[in-house]
């Protein structure tokens, strides 16, 4: 049940980047705006993850994951009866919340398993949270091809409505457990503040302008909140985050590996989602449906789950500074692979292969880095920050390939090639500068007297 879960959450998520061609023609609106549907929920999961993280170390555990999955179940049906973006824009916020409920399903295997499980349960929940957008992607547009934009959202209402019913069947209560400690809603209101003008000016900067009063206003705004979140977090006497936690080597190491490679990772799958439905008259492209954009990603699941089998014995042999090293490299190597060889669609498919393995292997490794690495009772707020740091590099992947190919559009408002190869070149570079912080931070780290 906890597997589902995880899968219910990427499942959400994948209903943003093959649907935007959908979305923009659908509602008559430009691809940039159409964009939203997946930044917002990515935006209110990275918000959502800290909040369930911490619920997640108290006794309301099992109340917090119902909760959770009734409001991804409602923001299904809201996105389904959506008669205008806007409204469709606030059913995915709903839906978004799902995906902060990962720091409870890892935070359950880490408690109610035994204690041999729980390392192999916890990487295949990390990883089922990234490999369920190829199974999310093909079944989307097989949906959105039959019966509609909304036929896509009705079914992902009717699968987190199936996960809630298992959930109350199946999840053991936590009541048992010490009341957990007083939520720190003004750190909560804090980082939404910050991430929301933050992600808007990456999102638009384009179209209104890098140098624009408005953008520059946006981003000072956003830096000087999350500045102050970082002190008001080391302040407070239960912080909705435990920050002091960085000071280990390996979280450091871990958590900015995953907000670096989740930028890379959503630049991809935006760009590459949005290529191979490009119309060939255009000059690039393969007008491929929504259906197959999803089946290019089969592979990245495939492969994702692959790569975490092998993790363990990995590990063990190599250590986890250099497999995290190694794992952002070969993610560099599959962004740049389509970025300079994308005239035939089984490119998109091998490309989406490397990728799995590079993003199977880190996103395999990183929860149970952090894990090792910090307090049981720490457990889900860790959990939860680094969802806050993968799901904002989600958020601003997301928004970054939007402002690039809105920079770069042709005549008809629509994505010229070079946009894409930005965006691609961009992603490989990124990944690149991923694996020179897992083997610099570290060691970089150990020398420090921590924050």
């Amino acid at each position: 049940m906890l597997v589902l879960v995880t899968l219910v959450a990427s499942v959400i998520s994948s209903f943003g980047a093959p649907l935007i061609p959908t979305v923009a023609r659908d509602f008559h609106e430009p691809p940039s705006a159409a964009q939203w549907t997946l930044t917002v929920a990515l935006l209110v999961g990275a918000v959502s993850s800290p909040i369930l993280g911490r619920l997640a170390d108290g006794p309301h555990r099992r109340t917090t994951m119902l909760g959770g999955l009734t409001l991804v179940t409602a923001g299904g049906i809201v996105a389904a009866l959506a008669g205008s973006l806007t409204v469709l824009i606030t059913g995915r916020a709903l839906q978004g919340v799902g995906l902060g409920l990962a720091p409870l399903a890892i935070a359950t295997a880490r408690d109610e398993l035994p204690q041999a499980e729980v390392g192999p349960a916890i990487a295949l929940l990390s990883v089922s949270a990234g490999a369920g957008l190829g199974l999310g992607y093909p079944i989307s547009g097989v949906l959105a091809d039959a019966w509609g934009l909304a036929g896509a959202y009705w079914f992902g209402a009717a699968v987190s409505g199936v996960a809630l019913l298992c959930v109350a069947a199946v999840v053991p209560s936590s009541a048992r457990r010490n009341p957990g400690e007083r939520l720190d809603w003004p750190g909560a209101v804090l980082l939404t503040s910050a991430l929301v003008p933050l992600l808007v000016a990456a999102a638009e900067g384009t179209d209104w302008g890098w140098s624009s009063p408005v953008i520059i206003i946006l981003s000072l705004v956003g830096t000087t909140l999350l500045a102050m979140w970082a002190v008001q977090q080391l302040r407070a006497e239960n912080p909705l985050v435990q920050l002091r936690l960085l000071r280990h080597p390996s979280v450091l190491a871990a958590d900015a590996c995953a907000l670096v490679l989740g930028a890379a990772m959503y630049m991809v799958l935006s760009a590459v989602t949005q290529f191979v439905q490009s119309p060939r008259s255009g000059g690039f492209g393969f007008s491929a449906s929504a259906v197959t954009a999803g089946l290019v990603l089969v592979p990245l699941s495939m492969f994702m789950l692959g790569s975490s089998h092998l993790l363990p014995a990995v590990v063990t042999r190599l250590g986890g500074r250099a497999v995290l090293t190694l794992g952002c490299l070969v993610t560099s190597v599959g962004c740049g692979f389509f970025a300079v060889f994308h005239d035939a669609l089984w490119q998109a498919f091998v490309m989406s292969a490397v990728l799995g393995v590079g993003l199977g292997t880190t996103f395999a490794a990183i929860p149970g880095v952090i894990v090792q690495a910090v307090p049981g009772r720490e457990t889900g707020s860790a959990m939860g920050f680094y969802q806050v740091v993968r799901f904002a590099g989600f958020s601003m992947g997301s928004a970054l390939t939007a402002s690039v190919l809105a920079a770069h559009a042709d005549a008809a408002g629509q994505p010229a090639i070079d946009g894409y190869i930005l965006s691609l070149g961009a992603s490989a570079g990124i990944s690149a500068l991923a694996a020179l912080l897992a083997w610099l931070l570290p060691g970089w780290a150990s020398h420090t007297s921590g924050i």
